[in-house]
């Protein structure tokens, strides 16, 4: 069956979020949501999401999930955000644990319970969630970091950072659970789909020679023009060409203020005895 899919493009973080809907019963999910966040301000505004119930009230859809698929590091998630507003049920890989227990120690934030509980459901690989009359099933996918998710729905595939589109390639390794050579045993599980199945990504950051950002492919056009995974290139030949690529690559410009975030489901931390709420920044002196 085939869902409905509409994209929403953050150019500030080059972020695709996703309303993916079952057209027959209107149920719906929302893949990936930003909360918006300037940097320069620590100023926080829900316009991204804002847009996204906008067009889900107006469709007459029901959410029923926020669909994470990782802790992302660059930008700020509006999952609780959304979850306040529509009584959605926020969900991740079960295996957002080993991402809270690092986070939480680098950011010394005895805020953060390191159980998943702030999540409303730990989806296991192969997990199914009802969407009307589809299915969302979870496929996990590490390499990116330990516990990156892709969420199949119907002819869809909503992969995250795992893969780009096949002008840009693939994700980094090079956080904290993140591995190469497991990336590409992931990215295999994706390509094993139907070639015609649709692939929706998490960002475009639009590679030399294009000035138009994209977010959907197919399993057959990754196959075929992936620039580092395409048919032909084996483990090794990724491995060596990701790890040299990783070590060129600088830290998301939100990486400190969005993990301390998105590890807490999109909850800001609570706020001080004055009313204010802080984000951490860990200082390198050497």
């Amino acid at each position: 069956m085939t869902p409905k899919v509409q994209a929403f493009f953050d150019p500030a973080t080059s972020t695709a979020s996703y309303l993916v809907s079952d057209p027959a019963t209107g149920v719906a999910a929302v893949v990936d949501p930003v909360l918006d966040f300037a940097p320069a301000s620590a100023r926080i505004s829900t316009g991204s999401a804002d847009a996204i119930l906008a067009a889900a009230t107006d469709q007459g859809l029901r959410l029923a999930y926020v669909l994470e698929t990782h802790a992302h590091a660059d930008h700020l998630s509006a999952a609780n955000y959304l979850r306040e507003r529509s009584g959605a049920t926020v969900v991740i890989g079960a295996q957002i644990v080993q991402v809270q227990r690092h986070f939480a120690d680098l950011f010394e934030r005895d805020d953060v319970i390191a159980d998943g509980r702030d999540f409303g459901r730990l989806a296991g690989d192969g997990d199914e969630l009802p969407l009307g009359h589809l299915a969302i099933r979870a496929i996990y996918t590490p390499g990116h970091t330990a516990a990156d998710v892709t969420y199949l729905v119907g002819d869809a595939a909503f992969v995250g950072d795992t893969l780009f589109m096949p002008d840009y390639g693939t994700a980094r390794t090079d956080f904290p659970g993140g591995d190469a050579a497991t990336l590409f045993r992931s990215i295999q599980r994706i390509l094993a789909l139907p070639e015609p199945t649709r692939i929706f990504v998490g960002h475009d950051y639009l590679p030399s020679g294009r000035t138009e950002p994209r977010w959907e492919t197919t399993v057959g056009e990754q196959r075929r023009g992936n620039i580092h995974i395409r048919d032909g290139i084996d483990e090794a030949g990724f491995v060596k060409l990701r790890q040299a690529r990783d070590a060129t690559l600088a830290a998301p410009v939100l990486l400190l203020p969005s993990l301390q975030v998105n590890i807490r489901a999109g909850a800001l931390p609570p706020p001080s005895p004055s009313g204010r709420i802080f984000l951490k920044l860990p200082v390198t002196t050497n």
